[in-house]
């Protein structure tokens, strides 16, 4: 039984659970009734939360994909919970001494080499036991896979081990959100190794190729949405049906007066050119703000309202202008980061523009000492509510 939270929260995320299940069949819609959907649940799932997200989607789609072992244990305790058990795959390559363990948990694992096929084939052939393999093609990422002349020889291979099944044929599109022309070169030439291979999953599709190029990878099996599962289009005006679910938020510890010629935070990079009311906030980059948004013209939402960051981002607190609120705010007010208040919403996608980075670092990159609270329906956030 959990215990009741004595200590107030200075920076949280909120996490919309609807809105997980409402992307999912979105994006279900978009790859269509023939191809079944991968739920990226990596790296915490994005930030959200990995255990809370696969018990959400846990009725709604029959895969999940992870970056290693520790992961594939995590979810498949969590769906266990719900009483399913999805497919769940390695998306990395999996160390040498994983291996039998992936094989032991029926995860399946991805491979690149002669060298990994062979391993799975002997502890498989050890065990009694079937390898769930998932044969990556390289046709452009340059991070793993075998390179498109070795898919046949590699296929041929497993044929001759006992106990490995290649389950599937993989691929990943390294710009299908910046390069269009190479994309459509890489679908093709996948499509030209990928089919003829047998029964298997074939697949390709990141968030970016299936809201992107849903109708050339209708060839495809299985999609791998990630980013779009949580509610965030790689692709600016595509995809508008998602929904973010998740939001950040802190309190005003400190409200102040201060005079003109009044510098603010390290570097002394902000000096006020006139009086001013600024606020204290109780977040930093030790919960994951971004210290490249200092001096960018990033804002907070305060009273529905944006208020400028002033200075530098610290570690656990900055500072922002709020003599432009009509109304006088006092320590304890809510302050919005990623999310709406009012009229305005602050994207997690213009963080990252402005922070000079993209938003799969913005959500990855919120840290533990952020607290998740999770809710089944959206909420309307008022300044100085309660989570």
């Amino acid at each position: 039984m959990s215990q009741p939270r004595i200590d107030p929260l200075r920076c949280w995320a909120e996490v919309d659970l609807e809105a997980l299940r409402h992307n999912a069949t979105v994006c279900g819609r978009i790859a269509g009734p023939a191809c079944e959907l991968m739920a990226i649940v990596k790296a915490d799932a994005y930030g959200h939360g990995l255990e809370r997200v696969v018990e959400a989607l846990a009725d709604s789609v029959p895969w999940f994909g992870v970056a290693n072992l520790a992961e594939a244990r995590r979810a498949e305790r969590a769906a266990a919970a719900m009483d399913r058990r999805p497919s769940i795959l390695v998306l990395s390559t999996c160390l040498p001494d994983e291996r039998e363990h992936v094989v032991a948990g029926g995860f399946a694992a991805s491979i690149s080499t002669a060298e990994e096929l062979d391993d799975y084939g002997e502890i498989a052939a050890r065990r009694g036991e079937t390898a769930r393999l998932h044969l990556v093609v390289d046709t452009g990422m340059g991070r793993m896979g075998c390179l498109p002349e070795q898919c046949e020889f590699l296929r041929k291979r497993a044929q001759d081990l006992p106990g490995v099944r290649i389950e599937g044929v993989a691929s990943h599109f390294p710009s299908a959100d910046e390069d269009s022309v190479f994309t459509r070169q890489q679908i093709d030439q996948f499509r030209r190794l990928a089919m003829g291979g047998g029964e298997c999953y074939v697949h390709l599709a990141n968030s970016a190729g299936l809201l992107g190029f849903s109708r050339e990878i209708d060839f495809a099996a299985l999609a791998r949405p990630g980013l779009a599962i949580y509610g965030i289009s790689p692709l600016g005006g595509v995809g508008l049906d998602l929904r973010p679910a998740l939001s950040l938020r802190s309190r005003v510890t400190l409200v102040r007066d201060l005079p003109a010629g009044h510098s603010i935070s390290y570097g002394r990079t902000f000096v006020t050119p006139e009086p001013m009311r600024v606020a204290t906030l109780g977040f930093g980059y030790g919960d994951g703000y971004p210290r490249h948004l200092s001096g960018t013209g990033a804002a907070v939402l305060i009273g529905g309202r944006r208020c400028p960051l002033l200075g530098r981002v610290t570690m656990d607190q900055v500072v922002v202008d709020v003599s432009m609120l009509p109304e006088r705010i006092a320590p304890g007010d809510e302050a919005v980061l990623i999310g709406r208040q009012g009229d305005e919403e602050i994207t997690a996608v213009e963080l990252a523009e402005r922070a000079g980075t993209i938003p799969w670092e913005i959500l990855t990159g919120i840290t533990s000492r952020v607290e998740r609270l999770y809710r089944e329906t959206p909420s309307s956030p008022q300044a100085g509510s309660s989570p």
